[in-house]
């Protein structure tokens, strides 16, 4: 019998965000909002999920705030 599981991150694109300054590459942009959350996963189906923040990323060059 084969058991066919995984563990890791996911990040779910939830739309624009809000238009900041970015203090790595110092560009003015919209950024964008994400969910981040870990997930453990059994036969591709995910069973238990932890770990959820939502965060803004800079279009740019990926520099990430928590929201």
């Amino acid at each position: 019998m084969f058991f066919f599981f995984g563990y890791g991150s996911k990040q779910k694109e939830l739309g624009p965000g809000s238009t900041r300054t970015c203090p790595r590459c110092n560009n003015t942009t919209t950024w964008a909002r994400v969910k981040r959350y870990k997930q453990f996963t059994v036969f591709f189906v995910p069973v238990l999920r932890w770990g959820r923040q939502q965060a803004e990323v800079c279009t740019i060059c990926g520099t990430t705030v928590a929201v």
